[in-house]
Parts: C-alpha cells; structure tokens; sequence
C-alpha cells in the first residue's frame, strides 16, 4: 500500500488529473471498477475555485464516494494558491496537488505546470508557502523530468520539494519539450527514486497495461503507478492492474454488458452533476474512446454521434447490445476484429 503524509491509501495506483476528461462524472465510474487508490481532479485556477466561477465549481465537484480525492492547482502566483489550497482543504480535498508538468502553453505563458521546472528554486519557495498554508493535508506535486534535454531537474527539484514538506511527487518521464511524444523514460523516473530519502516517488507515462505498470514499478523503483489516458477507454485498468501487481494475474476481461453499463453510468452521472445537453455533448466526443474495447462497434459510433436526448443515447447503446447479444446466441465471437467491420460486416 502506498502512504501519502498521514493518508493511507488502499492501493498504490492514481488516476491522473487528465485535462478535459477527469470529472467527477467519470472518476465515479473508474472507482466504481475498483483498484483506485487515489483519484485528481482536473487541473483548478485558484483565482477560478475562490471566485467559486461556473467552471471552476464543475471541475471541483466532489461527493462522498469520491473519496480520497486530490485536488490540483496550477498557477505560480503564491498568495493565491495558497488560499485556493485553503479553499480546496475545505471541500473535500484529502491531498492537494501542485501542477509543476502541464506543458500546455495557455498554461506555461503563464508561469504555471512545467513553467515552474525552470526556476526550480523559486518553485521551492512557492511550493513551502503551500504546505505551510495547509498543515492539516499532505501537499504533493507533478512534474516532468525538465523543460527539455538541457535542463532536466526533477531529481534535485523533488530532493528539495522534500525537505520542505512534500509528501509525495509524480514524475512524468518525459520533457516538457517532448510533450507526449517518444517513450516515457524510466531511467529518468528512477533518477528521482534515488534522489529522494523518505516520500514515496509515483511514475507516470505509457502505462496502457499491467506489465506496463509492472516494468515501470521494477525499473524505476517507484512506489506507486499514476494512469491517465488508458483509462478513458477502459476504466477497468486498476482493476487488472492492482490484480496483475498483487496475485500476478488479470480477471476475466468484463464483457460487453459490463462495458455498456460503464458507459450508461457515465451518462447519467453528467445528467445528474452536470445537464442533459452536457452529457449528450460528451458523449458524441467520448464514443471515440469507449469504443476502442467494443469492436465492432461502428454502428453504435455512428448512432452516438447524432444522439440528441438522454433517449436517444438509451436507444443507440440498447440497439448495440441486443445486436452483440443476438451474436453471440448465434454463436458468433463477441469481439470480431475492427477489420471485419471496416469491411462492411456489421454485427
């Protein structure tokens, strides 16, 4: 198990605070697979949660069963990040985490995510002030490995994020020049193994599958596995990985019911903490994602794209179903290859 400051957690993988897609409609969906140990909110501007602005109120949304819950700030001006940890400590944020790797621009003209890697020093102050503000809860922080080649700072930087009062750091293996491109590097995330003393080091990047959570954990020596994008398409990742990582095998893949309903509690999660028009707006983008594991599927792409109602999206996922149910009492395979339907075979 993996202890951030005083929390324990029930298992050593996160889920990554994924710009865009890490609500609360989803992360319900990912524990309600099982094996998360942590979840994140998506990235929080602390002028946004103090204002308490439409936006920043959506991103925050927290509830009893998304619990223990990380919320993430980003920014680089101090005052207010401290009193936005203040905010986020008092609603409901068991951790709260300091973006120091987002290496999008509209957030790095800014001073914030991986900006904050190029003056490590100024950055340690900053991230002091924090822990400082919030004693009650284990201040943690992300961070890629540099802002390119020729400045990689992560091991010094976490060195002295530890002492002063970090409690946990996430390293991403890659630069922020790299971006998402190119492999994640494990030598760099073991690096910053070795540099810290006592808190616990999560690797993050290209984790798609259990032995990939696996080789990162036995190359790195990190304590724990961060995943993000893999588990937009299946939710069930910590599932099989904490599996994979405690007993050495995967359970039976869910079947098509299973991955259905996933979708359908997804929906009406954005129906309740959202509106109809939003959970109908997500999917048409989301179908792309949950489809990966349904092939084929692409009469249920299709349909989903033009669904303009909570019934019309219940129509197009029933239809699948049956359709995929009635295949298989036939006696046809559950999961054809893509390539049969591309061909124009539709099941």
């Amino acid at each position: 198990m993996l202890k951030i400051g005083s929390l324990q957690l029930r298992t050593n993988l996160l889920l990554s605070p994924i710009a865009g897609y890490c609500d609360l409609a989803f992360r319900l969906v990912v524990r309600s697979c099982g094996g998360v140990g942590l979840a994140c909110t998506d990235l929080l501007c602390p002028e946004g949660v103090l204002r308490e602005n439409k936006r920043s109120m959506e991103l925050a949304a927290t509830c009893g069963e998304d619990s223990p819950l990380a919320m993430q700030l980003y920014g680089a001006d101090a005052e207010r990040l401290c009193d936005a940890a203040r905010w986020a400590r008092d609603h409901g944020a068991a951790v709260i985490d300091i973006n120091m790797g987002c290496p999008v621009d509209k957030i790095t003209k800014k001073d914030g995510g991986s900006a904050l890697l190029c003056d490590p020093e100024n950055t340690v102050r900053l991230a002091e002030k924090i822990v400082k503000a919030v004693p009650e809860v284990p201040v943690t922080a992300k961070m890629r490995l540099g802002w390119d080649d020729r400045r990689i700072v992560a091991p010094r930087l976490a060195r002295r994020l530890e002492e002063i009062g970090i409690a946990a750091v996430t390293v991403h293996g890659r630069t922020t020049e790299m971006r998402f491109a190119g492999n994640v590097r494990l030598v760099g995330i073991a690096e910053v193994v070795q540099a810290v003393r006592q808190i616990p080091v999560i690797g993050n990047g290209d984790i798609r599958t259990p032995e990939d959570a696996r080789q990162m954990m036995a190359v790195t020596g990190c304590q724990g596995v961060m995943i993000g994008r893999a588990a937009l398409s299946a939710p069930w990742i910590f599932r099989d990985v904490h599996s994979f990582l405690t007993m050495g095998v995967v359970g039976e893949a869910p079947g098509v019911e299973e991955k259905c309903q996933l979708m359908r509690d997804h929906f009406y999660n954005l129906v309740h903490w959202r509106n109809e028009r939003v959970a109908v707006c997500e999917f048409r983008k989301r179908i792309s994602w949950y489809a990966r594991h349904l092939h084929p599927c692409r009469r249920l792409r299709d349909a989903m794209r033009v669904i303009n109602t909570p019934a019309d999206f219940d129509r197009a996922l029933d239809e699948f179903l049956q359709e995929r149910l009635n295949a298989r009492s036939r006696g046809g395979a559950e999961g054809l290859p893509e390539a049969v339907e591309e061909a124009g075979v539709m099941v």
